[in-house]
């Protein structure tokens, strides 16, 4: 991975094995190691202010992404894995501040909505965006990565704008 190249020589065993130096440690905006090299990478390089698509199996991940983004595919098979089982150890790895997800031209709220709700808790409430508004927002520069699943369900995306963390005090 090049993201991975310029980190010191000390620092090149897998991260599984790696101890960070207190100084390195917070310098990342990652909260808790997921085990897919690719989504790490990607997650660490984002930022603060960094747009992360998890996007369900309808979305166009060719023309409806910035082009600079990292596309990461996690779409097996119709169903697996779905875009809430990703979101949950995306919440675990990095603080998010925003949350958008795509509203349905006509019809009802989403049912999935409910579930990104009850895991976002209060916090953080869904913000809703018209389809060609979230394609729109999805084609910025601010989008760090897409991560396509396989998840069936109509309006499953969701947007997530990743946060920071405050600095520890020494």
């Amino acid at each position: 991975m090049s993201s991975l190249s310029t980190l010191p020589s000390s620092l090149s065993a897998p991260l599984s094995y790696v101890r960070l130096p207190r100084t390195l440690a917070f310098s990342v905006v990652l909260r808790f190691p997921l085990i897919h090299p690719p989504l790490i990478a990607a997650l660490a390089a984002c930022g603060h202010g960094g747009k992360v698509l998890l996007a369900d199996a309808n979305y166009s991940h060719s023309t409806n992404v910035y082009s600079g983004a990292d596309v990461i595919y996690l779409n097996l098979t119709p169903g697996l894995l779905t875009v809430d089982q990703v979101l949950a150890p995306v919440l675990e790895s990095v603080p998010v501040e925003a949350v958008h997800v795509m509203r349905p031209d006509e019809g009802p709220e989403p049912a999935v909505w409910k579930t990104y709700e009850s895991m976002l808790g209060p916090a953080l409430p869904l913000q809703s965006l018209g389809r060609l508004e979230f394609y729109a927002a999805c084609r910025e520069p601010d989008l760090a990565v897409c991560v396509a699943t396989g998840d069936n369900r109509l309006y499953a995306n969701i947007l997530l704008t990743v946060g920071y963390i405050p600095p520890m005090p020494l």
